[in-house]
């Protein structure tokens, strides 16, 4: 067995954590100088218009014959429509803490899901390892001081459903590996992304009469560096990573990853924000990368290039 090749989707897994940790940095950036609708905008307009290039060019070859791209479209209403959506109503009504805690269970979620759609076992350590892993990250966030207050119950119910969103996307993008390639599959989230967050932002500029106030931020050389991080890094390469991740990948597997974003988030916050490290980030720290660890070694054995991917 090519060991390089069962490899790979682990290293894009963390790789895909360390991307989503320093993302919060850049995304506190643009919210100085644009809304959090004009900057999703933005960020699907550039990573769609960027990804059409190799595509007009026939450097990467995509073909939708035959397949069905109302999945897709499915797909796409929970990653990036639902969940983009939820998450920005959600905080309007309950603090980034409670949203860090909440998200904090979405492996939970598609531990359940996956095991009544895709039919994925794991095992009592398995499991165990998934709400250690949670555990982690509720535990930095408590001793912070951090707590879900319960009075802010629409917050709370929307953050709630983009846990949901999160991992019925990230189970239905498993299960549609078998008929689309990973490129496939994110050209249309791109597409479906930047139709739809385009023509919202735009239309609530107009019925504001606020449509200079779209492009005012692309004067600030800080404002376009950051989008483009988060354009071409954070939503397009995690997104072809993400799809091939899953086509490699078991979905419960995958999302544990996600919880070591938080340790990136907090580390970049330290080095670059000042932000204070205490014992209780390093224990919480030990226990999510324990947990991830866990969730992907003590299972049944599975060779990971197993031919599920559409060719």
């Amino acid at each position: 067995m090519n060991q390089k090749k069962i490899r790979l989707p682990y290293f894009l897994a963390v790789l895909n954590a360390v991307i989503i940790g320093l993302s919060f940095l850049f995304a506190k950036i643009v919210l100085d100088y644009a809304s959090p609708l004009d900057t999703l905008a933005f960020r699907f307009a550039i990573s769609f218009l960027l990804m059409s290039i190799p595509v007009a060019f026939r450097w990467v070859k995509l073909s939708y014959r035959n397949k069905p791209l109302y999945k897709v479209l499915l797909l796409a209403t929970m990653y990036p429509l639902g969940f983009f959506t939820l998450q920005g109503y959600g905080l309007q009504h309950a603090s980034s803490a409670e949203g860090g805690i909440l998200y904090a269970f979405t492996p939970v979620v598609t531990l359940i899901i996956a095991s009544l759609f895709l039919k994925e076992a794991t095992n009592v350590l398995q499991k165990l390892s998934i709400f250690l892993s949670v555990f982690g990250v509720v535990f930095i966030f408590v001793m912070k001081g951090s707590s879900i207050d319960l009075s802010n119950l629409l917050g709370i119910s929307l953050l709630l459903l983009t846990c949901v969103a999160f991992a019925g996307y990230t189970v239905l993008a498993r299960s549609l590996s078998k008929q689309f390639k990973p490129a496939e599959i994110t050209y249309l989230m791109m597409g479906i992304g930047f139709v739809f967050f385009l023509i919202t932002s735009f239309t609530s500029h107009a019925s504001a009469g606020t449509l200079h106030h779209l492009f005012a931020p692309l004067t600030s050389g800080t404002f376009i560096g950051s989008i483009l991080f988060l354009s071409v890094v954070s939503s397009l390469v995690t997104a072809l990573t993400s799809n091939y991740i899953l086509s490699k990948m078991e979905a419960s597997r995958m999302s544990v990853f996600a919880n070591l974003s938080t340790i990136v988030s907090m580390t970049a916050g330290a080095l670059f924000l000042g932000e204070e490290v205490t014992v209780y980030h390093l224990i919480g720290s030990v226990l999510i990368i324990a947990g991830v660890i866990g969730t992907n070694t003590l299972g049944r054995k599975k060779e990971l290039d197993s031919p599920i991917q559409a060719n």
